[in-house]
Parts: structure tokens; sequence; C-alpha cells
């Protein structure tokens, strides 16, 4: 769905250049945006790279597992309609840690393998189970600790001050998911 959607933003924005004559924009604006996309990877892959490198040692050496355990235990409240020590909560803990260092290309594969054990313990499977939706809720908001890429990038863009929005950030995060997980619950009970 989405591809379709950015297809027509894409196809309505052509046409309509072309139909004011700037054509020229277009072709300036398609390769600009080209050599400045090219930029920012290279200059964001290394820090990248590098949080991944960590996770990754922190997998290899049972670090994120021992995170992930103490974090279940702190999550179980959450998700009731999960057994104890499944592997459903490592998974969900494994990617909220991922995301509290603002790694999400590295929380996403915690949360699709999440997601497709969720879908195992659920009983419609034509349908989201609760432990699912909350799981959507908790992802989205993500508190951040420590927001990686965003830092990233203000310092690739010249920031005087890149992690000045570390505290914020934090701030926002925290709220963003007490209300994801309030708003969760109210709804779940509705429906």
């Amino acid at each position: 769905m989405v591809n379709k959607i950015w297809a027509y933003f894409i196809v309505v924005g052509i046409t309509f250049g072309m139909i004011t004559g700037n054509n020229f924009s277009i072709n300036e604006t398609i390769l600009k945006s080209g050599k400045e996309c090219l930029e920012v990877f290279l200059k964001l892959f290394p820090v990248v790279a590098l949080w991944l490198g960590i996770m990754n040692i922190a997998t290899n050496s049972g670090l994120l597992n021992k995170l992930s355990k103490l974090l279940s235990k702190v999550l179980h409240p959450l998700f009731p309609k999960i057994p104890k020590n499944h592997i459903s909560l490592g998974y969900i803990s494994s990617n909220i840690i991922a995301n509290m260092f603002g790694l999400g290309s590295a929380a996403t594969p915690f949360g699709l393998k999440a997601m497709k054990s969720l879908q195992e313990l659920n009983d419609k499977k034509d349908r989201a189970s609760d432990s699912m939706l909350t799981f959507t809720a908790l992802n989205t908001s993500a508190i951040t600790l420590f927001p990686t890429t965003l830092v990233a990038l203000r310092l690739m863009y010249g920031s005087r001050e890149p992690t000045k929005i570390v505290i914020v950030t934090l701030i926002s995060t925290i709220i963003s998911t007490i209300i994801s997980l309030i708003l969760n619950r109210m709804l779940s009970r509705r429906f």
C-alpha cells in the first residue's frame, strides 16, 4: 500500500512539474536527491555499522540475552497472555533494547520474529491479538535512551551540539510510550 502511495506522489509531482514547465527543476531535483542520498548513506553507514557491531557483540557474549531476561520480567505484566519464559518475550525485549539505542535497523529483525512468535500463540489467526497490538504500541512509541541515528545526522549536518536532543528525546519517548500503552489498554477493553 505504501508503495502505491509513494508512486502516486511521484507521478503527480512529475506530472505537475511538466504541466507547469519545470522539467529542468525535476531533472535537477532527481539528480541532486540521488547524490544527497548517497552522501547521507556513506556518512551514516559507519555509525550504524558500529552500533550493529556492538549489538552483535552483545548478542554473542550473552549480554543481550541477560538484558532481555531482565526486561522480560518487567514486560510480563504488559503481556499477561504470553506464557512465562516464552521466546516471544525475549524477541520483544531485544527489540526494545535495540530501539532504546536508536537502532531501528537492528530492532526490525527482532520485531519481525516477535510478531511471528506472537502469531503462533494467537487463537484467531485472521486478527491481531492483544499481545500483538501491545507490542505494536511499544515498538512504535519506542523509549529511546540515545537516538544514535539522529545524533549522527545532526553531527553530519554541522550541529554544534548534536547530543543536545538526547534529554528531550528521552522525555518525549517516555511520554509517548505511556500514552500509547494507556490508549492500547483502553481500546483493547472496548473492542
